[in-house]
């Protein structure tokens, strides 16, 4: 037995299971997959980091179609990005087997929606596993290989936060490589052209049929019997905060929340009197019990949106009846201190975010750790859509006729992603905009990933790195420039410059983030209390390190700075009008 996580022994799944090829693009709760598949012999498997999900699935495609075992993992909304390729590749089938590892995000606790990977399962009548620890995890992963080849189908694995990043024990098996198959030399089954995809969506349906008549039967479902005055159906992480709260009930567990064995599904609910249904966001189960012709219960007492809890679970069936209401005490709350979330002490961001907050332009922002620029007291931001939008948002904002300056903001990771095919539009159709490009030389968002302008590969090997000023020049852009991130004068200057000119201006601003993939730590600054005038200014730029003193000048307070948070990037400093800011001397042995 071993501790790993959901995300961990989804991977150690893929690796046992026989997968050769594995891709993705980093995105929290999905990330460590590929991080912990990469730490597996080289020799066994090639992992790599694809500039988006899209490209991701379409290496594994790729690798499925010459015959290996393939994984690509994502969060739920790289699916959006990759569903062009998903949704032709339902209709394809497989020759290796394919698995996609979606991770949704319940409560949305770090992506801009909590959407329903489910839902995509209906559309691409694609199967859908739903592991609930990280045993079944491992389990289900190995299982959706070998169904993906029995039943020629790409299969989703749906991991979500709670389980992606909880730990428990895991019986781990060895690796079990199957031979390469042949390429399928059948242009019908491998090319989505009308005349061929038609008679494919036909056995697409029988497959969905055969899938359902196989998961009625499937051990991955339990049903654990109990009282017949109700039942609980549920699945993935739900099913432990059933099980803590109703220890001895009626309980169908199921394995695969996409296709539903329907059998199964009527033989339950014609045994018990009543039926609940509990699982995260949509209601997906519940609708189709009641599309079988019975009275259900689900949303009514469990929440659409957020993430369950045992807490929410227990009050849901405390609100139907089935569990007494607990004595209510007197509660407790303690007032939290409210710590707003910013940037990093340090970070290089920061002074982009003053500057174009200094020339009043409209920003279109876009998604990275730099997103925090929308809040006080950078307010550097005014719209954030999606990956790469910023650019498309700024055209759009330009053409339309805003009367203000419109700067797009994305950083370098993002604009790989999708940021260069929005630029290229904005040359072609003449935009006038200027586009921040905020390289900080890492996928800092995520925890510090390799992309392909940091010059490594996800296993730290020498790679080719992007070279950002000739990649803005060859798609079109005249005006282009890069500026020292801690330089906050030439930064001010060269964006002033980059909004006059008429035209795509695109000005890079280049520092390495100073969290990964080491701290970056330079001689820490102390505030000489003589001299501060409680002026504030330093306060503006929203670093974590500098604090209010008990000090106090003409009525406001002065301000200090946490030694052990400043990692000298001199902003502050910059910023002081007054000089007070100074490098602290170091002590002379």
């Amino acid at each position: 037995m071993r501790p790993l996580t959901g995300n961990e022994a989804i991977a150690r799944g893929a690796w046992e299971a026989g997968v050769k090829v594995a891709a993705a693009y980093p995105g929290t709760p999905s990330t460590e997959i590929l991080e912990t598949i990469a730490d597996f012999p080289a020799e066994d498997l090639h992992a790599q980091w694809s500039t988006n999900e899209k490209v991701a699935l379409d290496v594994a495609i790729g690798a499925s179609f010459a015959g290996r075992r393939a994984l690509c993992a994502m969060k739920h909304v790289g699916l959006n990005v990759a569903a062009d390729a998903f949704m032709s590749q339902t209709y394809i089938g497989v020759n290796g087997g394919l698995v996609i590892a979606v991770c949704d995000d319940p409560g949305i606790h770090s992506s801009q929606n909590e959407q329903d990977t489910r839902i995509y399962g209906a559309l691409a009548t694609v199967p859908i596993l739903e592991p609930s620890d990280a045993q079944e995890a491992l389990d289900f992963t190995k299982l959706a290989f070998d169904l993906s080849e029995l039943f020629d189908t790409p299969v989703i694995v749906r991991s979500t936060t709670r389980l992606s990043h909880t730990r428990s024990p895991v019986a781990i098996g060895d690796r079990n490589e199957p031979p390469q198959r042949p390429f399928i030399e059948k242009p019908s089954k491998n090319v989505m052209i009308p005349a061929f995809a038609r008679p494919r969506h036909g056995l697409v349906i029988e497959r969905e049929a055969k899938l359902k008549a196989y998961l009625a039967e499937s051990t991955i479902n339990r049903w654990e019997k109990g009282d017949t005055s109700f039942g609980v159906i549920t699945a993935g992480t739900c099913y432990p905060y059933v099980r803590e709260v109703l220890p001895d009930a009626n309980v169908l567990k199921l394995g695969a929340s996409w296709p539903l064995p329907d059998d199964l599904l009527r033989r339950y609910c014609q045994s018990v009197d009543r039926i609940f249904v509990v699982e995260e966001l949509e209601p997906v189960i519940e609708k189709e019990i009641q599309a079988l012709g019975f009275k259900v219960e689900g949303k009514c007492f469990f929440p659409r949106a957020g993430e369950l809890s045992p807490e929410l679970v227990r009050a849901g069936f405390e609100q139907a009846g089935i569990l007494e209401p607990r004595p209510q005490h007197k509660a407790w709350t303690p007032e939290p201190l409210v710590r707003p979330p910013v940037l990093c002490a340090g970070c290089p961001h920061t002074s982009a975010f003053m500057a174009v907050r200094a020339t009043g332009a409209r920003v279109a922002g876009d998604i990275g750790c730099y997103t925090l620029a929308c809040l006080d007291p950078l307010r550097g931001m005014d719209t954030t859509v999606s990956m790469g939008s910023s650019i498309g948002n700024a055209v759009g904002m330009a053409k339309a006729g805003e009367v203000k300056p419109v700067v797009a903001t994305i950083g370098d990771s993002t604009f790989l992603h999708a940021g260069i095919p929005q630029l290229i539009n904005a040359v072609y159709n003449q935009a006038n905009i200027t586009v921040m490009l905020l390289d900080n030389g890492i996928t800092a968002m995520t925890g510090g990933q390799q992309h392909p302008g940091t010059g490594k590969t996800i296993r730290n090997e020498p790679a080719p790195r992007v070279d950002y000023e000739a990649l803005v020049r060859a798609v079109g852009v005249q005006w282009v420039r890069k500026v020292d991130s801690y330089d906050l004068a030439a930064v001010h200057q060269n964006l002033r410059d980059a909004i006059n000119y008429r035209g795509v201006a695109v000005l890079i601003a280049d520092r390495p983030c100073v969290l990964d993939p080491v701290k970056i730590k330079g001689p820490p600054f102390i505030v000489v209390e003589e001299q501060c005038n409680a002026c504030q200014a330093c306060m503006n730029i929203g670093c974590p390190a500098i604090t209010w003193s008990e000090q106090s000048f003409e009525g406001r307070h002065k301000v200090q700075i946490d030694q052990g948070l400043c990692i000298g990037c001199t902003l502050c400093a910059q910023v002081c009008a007054v000089d007070c800011i100074k490098t602290v001397e170091p002590v002379m042995q």
